[in-house]
């Protein structure tokens, strides 16, 4: 009974999230895309830092070695970003020689940072930072699943509160993740499936925390740390270069107060997730 509470718990959490965050990101925002990339990258880094990060802080792994995760973190992803772009061809560095073996360089608008705004969607699978976003999406909902599993098996209710608060805290979060896969020019099913898909290792984790709870228990602040290097790093190298253009004033303001937007409502729904 617990391990079906489990399931169901992790998977109303880790997708409901996801298509509860694309109807609002595709419908009602999906107008304000410079703002969105602002409310992402405030969104992301106050997952990390506000959330993730005190959290793996609490439990009985020294600093020094949760720091260490960090680093080794940021720079796997970006090696796994170096990887991306290597793969695709899209290298957006401006080497002088470079461009002409980059079949479709032509159609780069290089005023965002260099990101590869203008490839018709065929052409890209995926932009820098999807799949550090995806990895780090799947190693936090595998971490989510631990939780929610543990807290099930602790107390149904408790259980059912801490799937719906991972459901609420998720949700400005995955909103974030798909305006990052969107602002990489793949459709919006692509990037709402490739979430929904990192949602749903939110179950896997149930399954583990309900097999394996004592095990990973030690193993969890390194889960959180390993996501929030994740979210970091995709906030500095993928969102905030394509923010640091020159605007006018009122845009530049528009921009701040989109990014404390992110970090507020984050910081909101972690609280109440906290409350319970």
């Amino acid at each position: 009974m617990t391990l079906v509470a489990i399931l169901v718990g992790t998977l109303v959490a880790g997708i409901g999230s996801v298509w509860l965050a694309a109807a609002l990101s595709f419908g009602v925002l999906a107008r304000y895309t410079q703002h969105m990339l602002s409310l992402a990258a405030g969104a992301l880094m106050a997952t990390a830092f506000l959330h993730l990060l005190p959290e793996a802080f609490e439990g009985p792994v020294g600093a020094h070695e949760l720091f260490l995760t960090l680093l080794l973190g940021l720079v796997f992803f970006f090696l796994l970003d170096k990887a991306e772009l290597w793969h695709h061809g899209h290298e957006h560095h401006h080497h002088a020689g470079d461009d002409h073996h980059d079949h479709h360089s032509h159609s780069h608008s290089h005023d965002h940072g260099g990101h590869a705004h203008g490839v018709p969607a065929a052409h890209a699978p995926s932009q820098p930072g999807s799949w550090a976003i995806l990895t780090g999406d799947s190693v936090h909902c595998f971490g989510d699943g631990i939780l929610i599993a543990s807290a099930f098996m602790a107390d149904m209710r408790l259980g059912a509160i801490a799937a719906l608060a991972v459901l609420a805290h998720e949700v400005p979060h995955h909103m974030g993740d798909l305006m990052v896969l969107r602002s990489g020019a793949s459709n919006k099913r692509m990037a709402l499936v490739k979430v929904s898909l990192a949602g749903a290792v939110t179950a896997l984790g149930g399954l583990a925390g309900y097999w394996l709870v004592d095990a990973l228990h030690d193993y969890l602040p390194y889960f959180l740390v390993v996501a929030s290097s994740s979210f970091v790093y995709v906030a500095l190298a993928d969102l905030i270069p394509q923010l640091q253009k020159r605007l006018s004033l009122s845009e530049t303001f528009a921009q701040i107060t989109w990014l404390g937007l992110g970090i507020g409502l984050v910081t909101v729904m972690s609280s109440l997730a906290h409350a319970h």
